[in-house]
């Protein structure tokens, strides 16, 4: 019954979303030509707000939980379990403060009304999966990028998504480059649960009242640990310890 039921609303969901994308996608243009960097930045945070907005069709829930301050104007490297491309819209919401950037895979910048103008416009870096030499260096550049803005990068070590909320482990040369190239960032862990299930029947339909949840860790110094590797593994020991399969 409920599959059923999530037929017409994966319709409607569509719909909402579609909408949003193809009505954000000039404003941002506008906001960016125009107007710069800020208020670009200010349209894509609002477009996250108005997919949220539309996957609450579904009965798809959010919350956010963090116990932290985690310093403004400072460079952040956000690492989180990736289960769904809905990870993505309540990080950059939630965390607007601290101007939230992403590793994309290159076929993401082209195509896509709204997201892909902001992943070739906005900050994010792209690369290409097939190409891991050149892959790591565009990894670097926007690492220096985000040590230089101040901004924060969100990164996936799992490199593709977990389809059923089981963590896979860690790939580190990505992580590893962020680390280096911005030697001054705060690394913030983040646990992202029940996303996949928006995607547990596929894409079509899409799965009914998903309760997504996000606990921020405690963010660490990247200068506090001389072995990164060990770095990592504490970082991935956070980020696994509250995934609830």
């Amino acid at each position: 019954m409920t599959k059923l039921l999530a037929y017409p609303l994966t319709i409607l969901y569509f719909i909402c979303f579609g909408l949003t994308l193809v009505i954000f996608h000039p404003i941002q243009w506008f906001c960016k030509n125009v107007f710069g960097y800020k208020a670009h930045k200010t349209s894509v945070d609002w477009l996250q707000f108005f997919i949220m907005r539309s996957l609450n069709v579904l009965g798809t829930t959010f919350s956010f939980t963090n116990l932290y301050n985690i310093e403004k104007e400072v460079p952040l490297i956000i690492v989180a379990n990736h289960q769904s491309m809905y990870d993505i819209p309540p990080l950059i919401w939630y965390l607007r403060k601290h101007h939230v950037k992403f590793i994309s895979k290159k076929e993401l910048g082209k195509g896509i009304p709204s997201v892909s103008y902001n992943l070739r416009h906005g900050g994010s870096v792209l690369i290409d999966r097939k190409d891991p030499l050149g892959s790591i260096k565009a990894i670097e550049g926007f690492a220096q990028r985000i040590e230089k803005n101040n901004w924060a990068a969100v990164i996936f070590p799992e490199g593709t998504r977990s389809r059923d909320g089981h963590p896979k482990p860690f790939k580190t040369k990505g992580l590893l480059s962020m680390i280096k190239h911005a030697p001054n960032a705060l690394v913030v862990p983040i646990t992202i649960n029940n996303s996949w299930k928006t995607l547990r029947y596929g894409k079509f339909p899409m799965g009914l009242g998903a309760s997504i949840f996000y606990i921020v860790h405690q963010p660490v110094r990247t200068n506090e640990y001389q072995d990164k590797l060990e770095l990592i593994k504490v970082i991935e020991a956070q980020v696994k310890s509250d995934i609830v399969a």
